[in-house]
């Protein structure tokens, strides 16, 4: 069985077909993670949805922030960004289908055989992996949830100050969240910034995330995407930045779990 990683999707169907055609994927045989934002800003989410969902069993996908986007504007009754372009998505019979593949999504994974976690946005320099992986479990029982829709209603803004267990239920929702799907820089207390978004030397006050110091001397493999600016280069050989654009005019990218191999395709 092959195991596959791509990058953000973001509603282009075709390089993602032609991708997979490339390294020949097998959905009876092989598996497919995808790092998340499935769906906006491109011209057919609806047809990547409507793969992913005959396809479920096998794709695993950790959710991004337009995925939750898309899932608060439905729970909300909210009309989606005009440039999200996802009037017929919203205008399907199928709409309940999409809506149940992704809310039954995760929104972290680690894959021990492979050593890899993997994550929309990346993970936070002070949480272990296992701390990361229950903080993932707390959200997606939150957005899974009977009260889900007054979670997706206090899913935005800044994440407040102090220690998790020390907020509210909502409060702790949103930064968890945050880390994994809207995190870029940090500053020198590991506080995430959320509102700069650039390339990952463009801030003399600020670093990526995955500048700490603990990532550099850590052998396990951490894959994610979200970042488009990064253009795929994270300078460290373990931190493998997935989103190289493709909605933007860049290449999309898969990986080869396996061998580490990189494909590409506009």
């Amino acid at each position: 069985m092959a195991q596959y990683a791509i990058g953000d999707l973001q509603g282009c169907y075709k390089p993602f077909m032609q991708l997979l055609d490339i390294v020949d994927f097998n959905p009876s045989q092989d598996h497919l993670y995808l790092v998340g934002d499935i769906v906006a800003r491109g011209p057919d989410s609806q047809a990547c949805l409507d793969f992913l969902c005959v396809n479920q069993n096998a794709i695993t996908i950790t959710l991004g922030n337009h995925d939750l986007h898309f899932l608060a504007c439905a729970y909300l009754s909210k009309a989606p960004n005009a440039k999200d372009r996802l009037e017929g998505v919203f205008a399907s019979k199928k709409l309940p289908q999409y809506i149940s593949m992704l809310q039954s999504q995760p929104l972290a994974i680690f894959l021990p055989k492979l050593d890899t976690f993997i994550s929309h946005a990346g993970i936070h320099p002070n949480w272990s992996i296992q701390q990361a992986l229950q903080l993932a479990d707390f959200a997606k029982q939150c957005y899974q949830s009977k009260n889900s829709m007054n979670f997706f209603a206090n899913m935005y803004g800044q994440c407040p100050n102090g220690e998790l267990n020390e907020l509210s239920q909502f409060d702790k929702f949103k930064t968890i969240v945050n880390v994994f799907t809207r995190m870029r820089f940090v500053d020198k207390d590991n506080q995430l910034d959320l509102r700069h978004k650039g390339p990952a030397e463009s801030s003399d006050s600020l670093k990526p995330w995955f500048a700490d110091k603990r990532f550099a001397q850590d052998t396990t493999r951490y894959v994610f995407g979200h970042w488009a600016a990064l253009e795929g280069k994270t300078n460290l050989k373990n931190v493998i930045a997935l989103d190289t654009g493709c909605v933007w005019g860049g290449p999309m990218t898969l990986m080869d779990l396996t061998s580490g191999e990189h494909f590409s395709c506009k």
